[in-house]
């Protein structure tokens, strides 16, 4: 039998020993110790000579002092983390010595679980499919479809797994805009993009082949932010110049403009819910202010209320700023970040909003914030380098600050540049909030376990700092980031693989920023904006003929004329034509030397589908400069006729000279203009029908307004239900 044992055996029961000799097995302990001295398993000592001798269970304790009680114990407790640096788990965190398959501390690489089997695809519950394990990367389509026959329908994640974003290119690259692009979108339907701009433009482009549908003027200073109402017919645009205005998207045709605020709009945000036919719009401000501005549907048209609900949050002067606001997902909360370093939750479940919760837990500025997609928890993330984790339990919302200067093995790290103070740039959620994502300034990206407040990972894939950070509307393994050194990277969360990557580089430029990027709302398109006006596609489906033939510059021809703005209705009007901007014609796309494209191009303007050939052909005047400019008439109905007015005011003679003018009459003496031979704007022309953006069908509005009110009554069931806990401590 003495042979049969092993010196690691012997060790063991050695060990086994100590550890029951300091617990309350007293008696066990020393039975063991009585029966490995009688049976000779306590470990033998050798001489200077080699030769074996026997030894005492005392023995071996005074070879070994630095052997302590819980030595056998510490052991155990370190084998899983290193285990787990080596070969995932299933389950991160959970720390046992009984777990079996991928949480058993025997796992080795060999079982790593990489494809699932037919039964796997096949098993439900409650009538959904299982979650994959971390492990698998590549997913049998034929088997999802084989399994999506026999069990009814199969998750999206399982048919498009995250290797097959590697396939992902740049589709198109549009010059639309003079300036900066902030601010992108998507409508409700996935079909259409918004950009706004410093250029002051609000710009809608079709997703499906680049080409630029309308163009939105009325502001007098760059575009903040930019949303889209729940039931896609609204658009509404923050400005620096401290007002809102609101479009109707389908239209075109202005529905409001808010004036409340005395500082520059930093957030818009519809809300995504509404009660008795009555919604909220919500905006924060430079100013210090949150304002909850309601609309509803009168006669068929979208009314919002002159006054907003509005609250003042000033606690600091010159720091009071409003900087960020987000909704959860089912619309009953909405949480605001401020310079004055407060985090703030108002809760809308009542006939006026009102706040829950205002606390400073940052001691720098907080200019981030996310809410994860189920729960009432959220992120925070400010410029004094931490982001918080905020949580509702027992009453009150618990946090947990994550430091950007953690290290990887769980330390306090020091910052390679001391001078750079480490900033939180932007937060983001995996779409099944088993991870969260920090950018930092020191370009690096930071995935953290959201449960235990534990670093996973560092990515140092961005060459400058990345303000962009975009989770997958499905998949949650698949993120999206994008930065000011023009890259934009697709890549596995869970291996930080990077699975596509662009980079912006524009000819004789360099590379060009990117300021945001939005996936497609069934996650299979990405927009992005860049510093110099561009709008980015980005897909996986091969390049369309569509595509490919759209010019790479597209602007219409009134995009950045003069306006006339009325000083009290704040109502604006072009200046060359009189004509308010949704009044006049569909113009012209031309590139930017104001260049005309062709008539193919011009037909699929809103507005254009039925205009003969020659309508297609715009009016061409060279001015003293040698620049090409179009011009166009105006029809009868929408043509400012003040002048008249005044003139039979004073019973004077109308000189109209559109009145006895034939409207096929050309001037004569105009040189250097090139005109159609058709009458592109009079003949039955009805372009105020026009539609830009297409409405969503019923069921689709329908099936969105469900699940934005369950997930609402969810989320205040758990507000309601923690609220009946007895608060406890929380560290």
């Amino acid at each position: 039998m003495d042979k049969d044992i092993t010196s690691v055996q012997r060790e063991l029961y050695f060990l086994i020993a100590k550890f029951l000799k300091s617990g309350p097995c007293q008696e066990a302990a020393k039975a063991l110790q009585n029966e490995l001295e009688q049976h000779q398993i306590v470990q033998k000592r050798l001489d200077w000579e080699g030769d074996e001798h026997e030894q005492s269970f005392s023995d071996m304790e005074r070879k070994y002092p630095h052997i302590g009680p819980n030595h056998l114990e510490e052991i155990c407790c370190r084998l899983g983390p290193l285990l787990d640096k080596e070969i995932k788990p299933t389950v991160p965190g959970l720390k046992s010595l009984l777990g079996a398959g991928r949480q058993s501390l025997l796992r080795s690489k060999d079982s790593e679980k990489r494809f699932l089997g037919l039964v796997l695809f096949a098993a439900r519950r409650n009538g959904i499919s299982l979650y994959s394990p971390n492990t698998v990367t590549n997913h049998n389509v034929v088997q999802a479809i084989v399994a999506r026959s026999i069990s009814g329908l199969t998750s999206r994640r399982h048919l498009v797994t995250p290797k097959m974003y590697s396939r992902v290119r740049l589709l198109n690259r549009i010059l639309g805009h003079l300036s900066a692009v902030y601010c992108l979108l998507f409508d409700k339907t996935g079909r259409y993009i918004v950009t706004g701009a410093d250029d002051l433009l609000v710009k809608v482009w079709s997703a499906v082949d680049g080409r630029l549908l309308n163009s939105f003027r009325g502001t007098s200073a760059e575009i903040t932010d930019i949303d889209i109402s729940p039931d896609n017919t609204l658009l509404a645009a923050g400005s620096l110049d401290k007002s809102i205005r609101v479009w109707n998207l389908q239209s075109g045709y202005p529905v409001a403009t808010l004036s409340s605020h005395t500082g520059a709009i930093t957030g818009v945000n519809f809300w995504p819910n509404s009660v008795d036919g009555c919604s909220y719009m919500v905006s924060t401000s430079s100013d210090g202010s949150v304002a909850f501005w309601s609309y509803a549907t009168v006669d068929g048209q979208r009314v919002f209320e002159s006054k907003p609900i509005q609250y003042h949050e000033k606690l600091r002067p010159g720091q009071s700023q409003m900087l960020c606001a987000r909704f959860s997902p089912g619309g009953m909360f909405l949480a605001t970040g401020s310079a004055d370093h407060h985090v703030r939750v108002y809760k809308m479940d009542r006939e006026v909003p009102y706040r829950i919760l205002e606390i400073e837990k940052h001691s720098d500025r907080v200019d981030s914030i996310q809410w994860a997609n189920r729960g009432l928890k959220f992120v925070s993330g400010s410029k004094d380098g931490t982001a918080v984790l905020w949580q509702y339990q027992s009453q009150r919302w618990t946090i947990r600050h994550l430091l950007m200067s953690t290290t990887l093995d769980g330390t306090k790290g020091e910052n390679e540049d001391n001078k750079t103070k480490l900033k939180v740039t932007m937060v983001c959620w995996s779409a099944d909030d088993s991870y969260l994502i920090t950018s930092v300034n020191d370009n690096t990206i930071k995935i953290w376990n959201p449960i235990n407040g534990r670093l996973l990972n560092i990515l140092k894939i961005h060459k400058d700092e990345v303000y962009v950070l975009e989770n997958h509307p499905d998949n949650p393994r698949v993120m999206l980031s994008a930065g000011h050194d023009g890259a934009v990277h697709l890549w596995d969360i869970v291996t930080g693989e990077i699975l596509s990557s662009y980079q912006n580089h524009i000819e004789g430029q360099g590379n060009g920023a990117v300021f945001d990027a939005k996936w497609s709302p069934d996650g299979s398109m990405i927009a992005a904006t860049d510093a110099h006006g561009h709008i980015l596609i980005f897909g996986m489906a091969p390049l369309s003929e569509k595509m490919k033939d759209v010019p790479r510059e597209l602007f219409f021809h009134t995009d950045y004329r003069p306006i006339i703005r009325d000083g009290i209705t704040d109502q604006v009007i072009d200046e060359q034509t009189q004509v308010p901007p949704h009044l006049m014609p569909p113009p012209f796309l031309v590139d930017i030397r104001r260049n005309a494209v062709s008539p193919t191009f011009q037909r699929l303007v809103p507005g254009r589908e039925n205009c003969t050939n020659d309508q297609l052909i715009p009016n061409i005047v060279f001015t003293p400069g040698g620049q090409q400019e179009v011009v166009e008439g105006v029809v009868g109905e929408a043509r400012s006729n003040i002048d008249q007015m005044i003139r039979a005011l004073a019973g004077l003679p109308s000189n109209d000279a559109h009145s006895t003018v034939s409207p096929r009459s050309r001037p004569r003496g105009e040189e250097g203009v090139r005109q159609s031979s058709g009458n592109w704007h009079r003949d039955g022309l009805d372009w105020q029908d026009r539609v830009i953006v297409a409405n969503l069908t019923r069921g689709a509005l329908a099936m969105s307004e469900k699940k934005v009110e369950f997930i609402g009554r969810l989320e205040l069931e758990e507000y309601d239900r923690e609220s009946r806990k007895n608060s406890r401590n929380y560290s």
